[in-house]
């Protein structure tokens, strides 16, 4: 029975870091900077500089870590460091992101550049936090391992998301003085809970060690040399680089989806607090989806599952173009709910399947350097269909063609073609 494999101490530490860096990704970069960028640090200012402030704090951090990341996996492969480096990154987002409550009412530059930093720490500690998903368990258990993985992510996440809502709404009953204490508070609880709940995985996940251990300093020189031939090796095996293709494609819908659903929202009228309801209805609903996709990924395989998931975001998007009320924005975020982590667990799994298990953080550096370049089509897309047209509604009806292009990609990836492929890890 899969689930008795949660028991396993290497397995659930491995997926209790994903609980614990969730709350970052629910209550800050989804949830309260944006708002409180736009109504506390850059009070007074015109929305649509606050806008561009937040578009571009993310580009950069994305910019950086897609930089990165190639050249620290294969570092992290030569030198059998991706716990260090994970720990490296760990450090570097909770102290960013305890700093935000310090940052003055006004004070909006150094509010930036704590979130992008930030940012930076939560996003290339996911390039090792993935890799390591191969040091966890066997071959034939990463589909369940890498959805309770997400789905301890949603429940996380969640949870302390919730309470920190809370907290804004009735700052009184938790002795805050106001809304903006409360949301300086939060910021210092989701450190403390990020650095807490990251512990088990560095003191109880056993790293299998490099090939050849070297220090790190020969590590960086041969990561470098290890990059530009990882991506000769990466055009070579046909069957990453059209996966990482597919790949690119769709998770660039999904990544736009789940970064533009509010801003979609509050341009059909919707209020804040109603779209805050909905992030939660996600998490919620995610928790326990990604776990029955990650069980669906071993019984019907991961490739069908991600069909599926792409499927119902086709779908949601021509959803999305004829919504008119709050309740359908609810819908529509259960039905997201129930396949984005199935998406991003079964794509990763998926993909550890096709790459050279002695150079897993090298490979998975590119995964992640695609996934973090994975949201300039889709936003660029909408914004230029939606000047176009004058209208939000086709310009978010136009990501489908993103799902569209990853799905016929897809089709044309062979896992036979994988480095020691056999029957039995279908």
């Amino acid at each position: 029975m899969s689930f008795k494999t949660l028991r396993e101490r290497p397995v659930w530490s491995w997926c209790l870091y994903d609980w614990a860096n969730s709350a970052f990704a629910t209550t800050v970069m989804a949830g309260f900077f944006p708002i409180f960028l736009k109504q506390y640090w850059s009070a007074g200012t015109d929305p649509t500089e606050s806008t561009f402030q937040l578009g571009m704090a993310n580009a950069v951090a994305g910019l950086i870590v897609a930089a990165m990341a190639p050249v620290l996996g294969a570092i992290a492969d030569r030198g059998g460091r991706r716990k260090k480096f994970l720990m490296l990154f760990t450090v570097l987002g909770v102290l960013m992101t305890a700093g935000l409550a310090l940052v003055g009412k006004g004070d909006w530059p150094m509010a930036i550049a704590l979130f992008t930093m930030g940012t930076v720490g939560f996003t290339a500690g996911v390039v090792f936090y993935d890799a390591l998903i191969m040091d966890v368990t066997d071959r034939r258990r990463w589909d369940f391992v890498s959805g309770a993985g997400y789905a301890y992510g949603y429940l996380g996440g969640g949870i302390l998301f919730a309470v920190n809502v809370w907290m804004t709404l009735q700052p009184q009953v938790f002795g805050l003085a106001d809304a903006a204490e409360a949301v300086k508070v939060s910021f210092v609880m989701v450190a403390i809970w990020w650095a807490i709940f990251a512990i088990p995985l560095f003191l109880f996940v056993e790293e299998r060690p490099a090939p050849r251990p070297m220090g790190l300093l020969q590590a960086t020189r041969e990561g470098w040399a290890q990059f530009l031939q990882t991506f000769r090796h990466v055009r070579e095996l046909r069957v990453v680089f059209l996966f990482l293709l597919a790949y690119w494609f769709y998770i660039d819908g999904v990544n736009t989806v789940i970064k533009m659903a509010v801003d979609y929202g509050l341009s059909l009228g919707f209020e804040s607090s109603d779209l805050i309801v909905a992030l939660l209805l996600v998490q919620f609903v995610g928790f326990p989806a990604a776990l029955a996709f990650g069980y669906l990924g071993e019984k019907w395989g991961s490739k069908k599952g991600i069909y599926l998931g792409i499927g119902v975001y086709t779908a949601v998007t021509v959803w999305a173009f004829y919504l008119d009320t709050v309740i359908e924005f609810y819908m529509m975020a259960v039905a997201i709910g129930l396949v984005q982590g199935g998406v991003q667990s079964l794509s990763r799994s998926y993909y550890a399947r096709l790459i050279p298990a002695d150079k897993s953080a090298e490979f998975f550096g590119f995964y992640g350097m695609l996934g973090k370049f994975a949201t300039i089509i889709g936003p660029f897309l909408m914004g230029w269909v939606g000047v176009l047209t004058g209208s939000p509604r086709y310009a978010i009806l136009s990501i489908a063609v993103l799902f569209v292009i990853g799905v016929v990609l897809l089709m044309k990836v062979d896992e036979s073609e994988a480095p020691a492929y056999t029957a039995a890890d279908r």
